[in-house]
């Protein structure tokens, strides 16, 4: 049995002895995570946004108003890294930042029109591309598969440090 570690984006083999029962989650998603990222590079681009710029609109899409702050921990993403995002998005009508009322120095942000089309429009052409890799999947498979993807996401902060 062979074991493949992904460590910095470089994948390892090396044998294991056959007590280990599946490879680990890293080894399995890793190559699956960078197809479907450089998949969306291209999509991104099409509809005028960056990686970062999509994730944001996503975010604020699931929200009605964020501060940046707010918005920044959301995302896993360092306050001051994602203001050329917020910028960006904001000159292209993505967005829209305003002073927060009870608070003159913290901006909360708003997804615009133009940006939930702009997502969707790139979300819903991401999620075609997707049916490369989930069209192997029954139909049964597919719902566990999902639902299992879901949870996962969903708790993360709760599962070991």
């Amino acid at each position: 049995m062979v074991c493949v570690c992904i460590r910095y984006g470089n994948a390892y083999a090396f044998p294991v002895s056959s007590a280990s029962r599946r490879p680990d989650l890293a080894a399995l998603l890793a190559p699956l995570v960078r197809e479907l990222v450089a998949a969306e590079e291209p999509v991104l681009a099409a509809h005028g946004l960056t990686m970062w710029g999509y994730v944001v609109l996503c975010a604020l899409d699931r929200g009605e108003v964020r501060t940046q702050a707010a918005l920044a921990e959301a995302i896993n993403a360092d306050k001051t890294r994602i203001i050329r995002t917020l910028d960006d998005l904001q000159h292209s009508g993505l967005i829209e930042r305003v002073p927060d009322p009870e608070d003159r120095r913290a901006r909360l942000l708003r997804i615009t029109a133009q940006g939930r089309r702009s997502k969707d429009a790139a979300q819903a052409q991401i999620q075609r591309g997707e049916e490369r890799w989930l069209g192997l999947l029954d139909a049964e498979e597919r719902r566990v598969f999902l639902r299992a993807l879901r949870r996962m996401a969903a708790d993360r902060n709760d599962g070991p440090a």
